[in-house]
């Protein structure tokens, strides 16, 4: 019931609860715990999940006996996800425009629940249990609902035509894939462009990238490895890696075009 940005008023209430209890300020408490002031007032306002180590070093520092870490593992249930990973979740559902350049796969925001399954069954070393390919299915379709949200953010994706084509999870997964894709492409907030195998020019060779901008309008860039993921926050790499993008958009197909071509490779499954 929980997504990934979302906190609990229950978890907040309690830590509040002990917090003025052991006669701690916010402010004290994140000192003790290694958090800011601000990651403690959000949790206790049910704005966002406590992270890291937030519970048990709150716990023991307030006494609350384990009640907080009692409470924390019920309210929030275990996404299958890792921390960079929910760290750059935060950020995707609350951005006012989201732009996205891939190479290998579908982005997870376009994924189907077969596709989504199957790209999890491909990460086969260290091999996922059955629970956990299940939870990270349920965590990426959650995510989708940023699409109907209000007010809706900008999207936009620039994807190589060679994510139209591997057949991850067969034919017939991936034909539902493409039929997704050209649905989600006909709200009028979202651009999908295609850049062919033929394009000569490419400003991508760098790898997958993703762009935010903040309700506020501030511009963050998200880049995800085998290791982890980071962001780019600083000039001049976050200017560079939107210069790159804008110049992705304008060497890909246009949503037309692109729009057509997926239908093609979707009749020839």
């Amino acid at each position: 019931m929980h997504s990934s940005e979302r906190g609990s008023r229950s978890f907040g209430a309690l830590l509040r609860f002990h917090r003025e209890r052991a006669d701690f300020s916010q402010e004290a408490l994140a000192g003790r715990i290694g958090f800011s002031k601000s990651q403690v007032a959000m949790v206790e306002r049910g704005e966002r999940q406590p992270r890291g180590k937030f519970v048990p070093y709150a716990d023991e520092v307030l006494g609350a006996q384990g009640a907080l870490v009692v409470v924390a593992e019920k309210e929030f249930k275990a996404s299958g996800l890792r921390q960079w990973t929910e760290d750059f979740l935060v950020e995707e559902q609350k951005a006012a425009a989201l732009h996205t350049y891939q190479s290998h796969l579908i982005p997870g925001l376009l994924q189907t629940e077969a596709y989504a399954r199957a790209v999890c069954y491909c990460n086969c070393y260290p091999t996922l249990d059955d629970d956990e390919i299940e939870k990270r299915v349920a965590a990426r379709l959650e995510r989708q609902q940023l699409f109907h949200r209000r007010p809706p953010p900008n999207v936009s994706y620039v994807l190589e035509q060679s994510t139209l084509t591997r057949p991850l999870g067969g034919p017939p997964v991936l034909k539902e894939q493409l039929h997704h894709i050209l649905d989600v492409g006909r709200l009028r907030h979202v651009e999908i462009q295609v850049m062919p195998h033929d394009r000569q020019a490419h400003a991508g060779l760098a790898g997958p990238m993703i762009l935010l901008e903040t309700a506020e309008r501030r511009q963050l860039a998200y880049v995800e490895g085998h290791r982890g993921g980071y962001f780019v926050s600083e000039h001049p790499d976050l200017g560079d890696m939107f210069g790159k993008y804008g110049i992705l958009r304008a060497q890909a197909l246009d949503p037309a075009e692109s729009a057509t071509l997926i239908e093609q490779v979707a009749q020839g499954l």
